[in-house]
């Protein structure tokens, strides 16, 4: 039934879309999105893959990265260099086009900013021995994940879809199903490289430059230009045991979901997704190095396999027609790291509805899922114009002890699902994230996208009682996603004192870059 009714809604939206299209090829272009996507985007998608792993690998074995990489400093150098000479009437900002960033919306400020050209995508060096990656700010997850997982290593944090990078994932913010162990990415990230608004190269860590190390995570790209992190690695082993806990009843399901994310000894990994306001599957992982018994392997990552999010589905109406409780599953690793890439989350559906069908999956399965980037640069005004008004994309951090009042108003105010719970562990660093403790406190994610069916919803009110209920709960949104607060409200929700000191201290910065609020508010993006 509710497969039936998303099916309805996206057709409405559809419909909607093409209304407003102002010409006759745009027209066509909305109407027949799907077919762009799979005789064009898919293929030209499935074939930059291919050259991207391809040099990749080269690269790597040669070990020709380290040696380009001081040269590619320079030229970021000698690009602010040629700035600061000048007469410095605008600011600086990466040349990366917002069309190749996974966020969904395009920052205007890239139009009359200098554009600094970072070409910078390369893996430096696999430290075994201090269990440490050096990596440029452009290395995707999906390049890290299948460079390390031959040498049994991984991130301790690998957010989900292939192609965020290291450096998104810096300035802005990433969490995964291990964050309730080792919080969010910034936290497993050891030391970072940037080039400064003067010019001048520097490194900082929690021992060298301290100040600077906590201030760069989401501030944005304000302080400089990210230029090399370096991360945290732990040993990893061949597959995943998942179990899968449905409930039909909140409450339930919200005491398992806390259990497991405050236990002195956790289950490696651990989220759970929301099919209606009542109900939804819990899941647990752990690392092991063999197919047990108890459970079916299921390699989730093949090209004709279901989407995952409707195989986590399909154990909840399993539970309702009272069949088993819990069930076991042995994924390989990679497959559950990238579980939700081929279907981007269940974004992938408004675009291709019938992209789960058995036949699409087994004849065009392997060139899922298209590009981002490429979706973004076919996107005529019209679906912009409709995204802006009928669509949700936003990832809210709240105390994970407000996780039923906040879903409670998730679905008055969006009535958007599945909705992704993701639970992670904010440590009291310094920084623009503070939080209710000494040592760390546990948040959990309420990630929601895709079409709204609440009654009343109107996008910039609906969402700014959210980021009201945030706020008043000491919580946070990601930046990746729409913002309505005025500044006053968003300094109100990050705390800026490390950050403006910074801003203060560090050369040419207020004068080469606009503070975190001027990228990130809604008025700079369309």
């Amino acid at each position: 039934m509710r497969v039936q009714q998303d099916f309805t809604c996206k057709t409405d939206l559809v419909k909607m879309m093409s209304t407003q299209a102002d010409s006759l090829i745009e027209y066509l272009i909305v109407e027949y999105r799907w077919l762009i996507a799979i005789t064009i985007l898919m293929p030209l998608s499935f074939l930059w893959k291919i050259w991207s792993m391809a040099r990749n690998y080269v690269v790597f074995k040669l070990n020709t990265a380290p040696g380009n990489h001081e040269k590619k400093v320079k030229k970021v150098q000698k690009q602010i260099k040629s700035w600061l000479d000048g007469d410095r009437n605008t600011r600086l900002c990466t040349a990366r086009p917002t069309w190749q960033t996974m966020s969904f919306r395009q920052g205007l400020y890239k139009k009359t900013f200098t554009n600094i050209h970072i070409d910078m995508v390369d893996i430096l060096e696999v430290d075994t021995k201090n269990m440490t990656v050096r990596c440029e700010p452009l290395v995707t997850m999906g390049l890290l994940s299948k460079t390390l997982a031959p040498l049994d290593l991984s991130l301790a944090v690998v957010p989900e879809l292939d192609q965020l990078t290291v450096g998104g994932l810096v300035m802005g913010t990433g969490v995964e199903s291990s964050s309730h162990i080792h919080g969010l990415f910034q936290h497993i990230c050891l030391e970072y490289e940037l080039v400064l608004a003067d010019g001048s190269v520097v490194t900082c860590s929690k021992d060298n430059n301290a100040d600077l190390f906590y201030a760069v995570p989401w501030s944005y790209g304000t302080l400089g230009f990210l230029t090399a992190v370096t991360i945290k690695l732990v040993p990893a082993k061949k597959y995943i045991r998942l179990t899968y806990q449905p409930y039909t009843n909140m409450l339930d399901l919200s005491s398992k979901f806390k259990e497991e994310a405050l236990k002195q000894d956790p289950h490696r990994y651990l989220e759970a997704l929301l099919f209606d306001k009542n109900s939804g599957v819990v899941m647990t992982g752990d690392m092991v190095d063999e197919i047990g018994n108890d459970g079916m392997f299921n390699p989730i990552g093949r090209w004709y396999s279901p989407w995952f999010f409707t195989q986590v589905e399909n154990h909840l109406e399993n539970y309702k027609l009272g069949q088993k409780t819990c069930a076991v599953e042995y994924i390989p690793l990679r497959d559950y790291y990238h579980r939700h890439t081929r279907s981007l989350f269940w974004e992938l559906q408004d675009i291709i509805p019938f992209g789960n069908n058995p036949v699409f999956r087994m004849l065009f399965g392997w060139m899922m899922p298209p590009e981002v980037s490429l979706l973004k640069l076919t996107q005529p005004e019209a679906v912009t114009k409709l995204y802006n008004k009928a669509h949700v994309i936003q990832d809210m951090l709240v105390p994970v002890d407000v996780m039923e009042e906040a879903i409670q108003l998730f679905d008055k105010e969006f009535e958007v699902y599945p909705i992704w719970l993701c639970p992670l562990k904010l440590f009291n660093n310094p920084g623009q994230l503070k939080v209710n403790s000494s040592d760390w406190q546990m948040f959990v994610d309420i990630g929601v996208y895709g079409v709204p069916k609440a009654e009343g919803y109107e996008t910039v009110s609906s969402t700014r009682r959210i980021e009201s209920f945030v706020t008043h709960h000491r919580g946070f949104q990601m930046l990746y996603a729409d913002t309505f607060t005025t500044e006053g409200e968003f300094r109100n929700m990050f705390d800026h004192t490390l950050y403006d000191k910074m801003r203060s201290s560090l050369p040419h910065c207020k004068e080469a870059f606009p503070d975190v609020y001027g990228k990130v508010n809604r008025n700079v993006r369309k």
